[in-house]
């Protein structure tokens, strides 16, 4: 980086006194906090954790030196800021699967097509069962057009699937939606404000369960006499 592009001290300085307008924010807000959730932690925290990003990085920038503070990614929804007593609500979901026996999946399809000679395969050619196996475009089409998203999660190895990370949101509402309301888009009104609850399921949570006995296994063979 050349001279001319460094930050100067003064932005430095005032990067630093930034930090510490945050840090009384923050903690004011946290003395006055009304309880668990409340959104003026929530966004004193974002604060302070913007502004000490924007300091780390102009030290860095003009003194090759870091802070000792680590800035932690946030994945926790927003404080809930829909209604107490919600009149209605929507449920997101989303799955994801890896296709990993495309021969399974591909058999499947062309089984649920032999029962069904007119099941809808996606194209104009007479006879589209006959189709159902060909493509695994088509076999995804054909099998979750005949088994509910539930019943696939459940027996997802039995169409050549394997399972990836998975939600679901309960978002809150003040009324519900026209028919044919939210069609066309049916995820760009998913305010995490109005989320009432959530569930979240990854191999990642497993693998840090996983870590989590390991240390104490660890721990206990330390602990254990004559070790």
């Amino acid at each position: 980086m050349s001279d001319a592009a460094q930050p100067s001290a003064a932005e430095v300085r005032a990067a630093a006194e930034a930090v510490k307008a945050a840090l009384d924010r923050h903690l004011d807000a946290v003395e006055r906090r009304s309880g668990e959730g409340d959104p003026a932690v929530y966004a004193a925290f974002n604060e302070l954790a913007a502004a000490a990003e924007v300091y780390d990085e102009l030290l860095y920038d003009a003194y090759d030196e870091v802070t000792p503070f680590e800035i932690p990614g946030d994945d926790r929804l927003p404080a809930y800021a829909g209604p107490e007593e919600p009149s209605a609500l929507s449920v997101l979901i989303r799955r994801d699967y890896v296709v990993v026996e495309p021969q399974r999946l591909l058999s499947q399809a062309q089984r649920i097509a032999d029962l069904d000679p007119d099941i809808d395969t996606g194209n104009d050619r007479e006879g589209g069962g006959a189709a159902a196996g060909e493509s695994v475009h088509t076999a995804l089409g054909v099998v979750f057009g005949e088994f509910e998203a539930d019943e696939i999660a459940s027996r997802h190895k039995e169409f050549g699937l394997e399972e990836g990370d998975s939600t679901l949101w309960v978002v809150a509402a003040e009324e519900p939606p026209e028919p044919g309301e939210w069609l066309s888009a049916p995820f760009d009104q998913a305010d995490p404000h109005m989320v009432v609850c959530r569930f979240d399921m990854s191999s990642v949570f497993d693998e840090e369960l996983e870590d989590e006995e390991l240390e104490d296994e660890d721990e206990l063979e330390v602990l254990e006499p004559g070790s």
